[in-house]
């Protein structure tokens, strides 16, 4: 297959993501060295307990110009995380999955062909059908519920983690602050929606996870993100 894009930073998320993330990049690396000419991986330990740094140090062996490892001490959040990956990609576009591999990097084609037919700065992923339990599905539902009505952002899936971007828009909006919580997607789009860039979308496969634990749903980090909400509907309608 031809070469789709000049350039493309790919980063992975991780937290205890050991018995995932040898998988994840076995599957992806052939699509990413297919699909861009110029390519690189980045690969964001959160703060890992397990031994996700020692495989991810093992799989940079091989590519040690084309794959970036970032640590965090201790672990931040999937936000801190989110910023760390688009923070430091150095190519024009942009674009990240989860380290769980629930997700087929394959449909990257997908999104790179909206965007060429759209022009669109970000082409965000929506699940086809989401492998997750029930409650976490309502859960996400409610969320995108409260964030339309507080900012007027509607898409199909606000936390899909699964997007392609280009750097210019996170080199153009506000600087990103959620660390911990579900709100950094939400952040990104907002800010992204208020910059009037371009935003388009487009279903993505989604797989049931074959090990390790997602922590997304967890109380603390839930009210961590409605905290993010609100904070930021408060900045934008009332500083001065």
């Amino acid at each position: 297959m031809l070469k789709q894009i000049p350039e493309l930073s790919l980063f992975l998320p991780c937290y205890n993501e050991g018995k995932n993330l040898q998988n994840t990049v076995d599957k992806t690396l052939p699509i990413l060295q297919k699909v861009a000419k110029k390519w690189e991986l980045i690969i964001v330990d959160d703060g890992s307990k397990d031994d996700t740094g020692t495989i991810a140090k093992s799989i940079q062996k091989h590519y040690p110009n084309n794959i970036k490892i970032i640590t965090h001490h201790p672990n931040r959040g999937y936000g801190a995380a989110f910023k760390s990956g688009f923070y430091n990609a150095k190519y024009q576009w942009i674009a990240f999955i989860d380290a769980d591999g629930q997700f087929d990097f394959n449909d990257i084609y997908k999104l790179l062909d909206t965007q060429k037919k759209t022009k669109a700065d970000l082409v965000i992923g929506y699940y086809l059908k989401r492998q997750v339990p029930l409650f976490r599905i309502i859960g996400t539902k409610a969320w995108q519920i409260a964030v339309f009505l507080l900012f007027g952002l509607k898409v199909r899936d606000i936390d899909c983690g699964f997007k392609l971007a280009n750097k210019k828009v996170i080199d153009t909006i506000p600087q990103l602050v959620a660390e911990r919580g579900p709100f950094i997607s939400s952040e990104f789009l907002i800010k992204s929606k208020k910059a009037n860039f371009k935003i388009e979308q487009v279903g993505v496969h989604h797989y049931p996870r074959n090990a390790g634990t997602a922590t997304g749903s967890k109380l603390n980090v839930i009210i961590a993100g409605f905290k993010d909400l609100f904070r930021l509907w408060f900045y934008l309608n009332f500083r001065v």
